[in-house]
């Protein structure tokens, strides 16, 4: 039987996940310094930088855990990084929906990705409020940032706000690790 994180590396090792210098480090992070790689690496990856954020179920961190608890505190700090990384986000989506040009910049672009992103925002929030935020960020391998930006546009509070994109980025790792289980159970 093929370990589980052997699938997810092979999963996860896109062109730009081998050619990111943050996303190397995040793979090859040992020690409490490596928790520190984590947490930044979720914090941008949840506003900034394009790529996959479970990549960190790669980091070895080297911390003499077991296997489950090292597993554990990797996605309570990645999911602690990625909240505080999509409260700045929401923060500029405030801003940008005083300001408005960010919003007339999406607007303008040949592909109409704001309408249709805000359609589908609007529809997860009425229906669902945050429980669909962190529902739609719980999903392996998609980015989510438009998802974290098109949200902050639409909300106001910062609390409920973070404990949506902690829950769903938390709930992203489990289904991977579910995923990559599942996989190596039905070969």
């Amino acid at each position: 039987m093929v370990p589980a994180l052997s699938l997810a590396e092979t999963l996860v090792a896109t062109p730009a996940a081998e050619g990111s210098l943050l996303q190397r480090a995040v793979r090859t992070a040992t020690g409490w310094v490596g928790l520190v790689i984590i947490f930044v690496y979720s914090f941008l990856i949840a506003f900034a930088l394009p790529g996959v954020s479970e990549v960190v179920l790669l980091a070895p961190l080297d911390l003499g855990l077991s296997r489950p608890a090292r597993l554990s505190l990797i996605i309570v700090v990645s999911g602690l990084g990625k909240a505080a990384g999509s409260v700045f986000a929401f923060h500029l989506g405030q801003e940008a929906k005083q300001s408005g040009p960010a919003e007339r910049l999406i607007r303008s672009s040949r592909f109409d990705v704001m309408e249709w992103t805000e359609r589908r925002t609007v529809q997860l929030v009425q229906r669902y409020g945050f429980v669909g935020l962190a529902g739609a960020l719980s999903v392996p391998f998609f980015p989510d940032t438009l998802s974290i930006y098109a949200f902050s546009v639409l909300s106001e509070d910062y609390l409920r706000f973070a404990a949506a994109t902690f829950v769903g980025s938390v709930g992203r790792l489990l289904v991977t690790l579910a995923l990559v289980g599942g996989t190596l159970v039905a070969f």
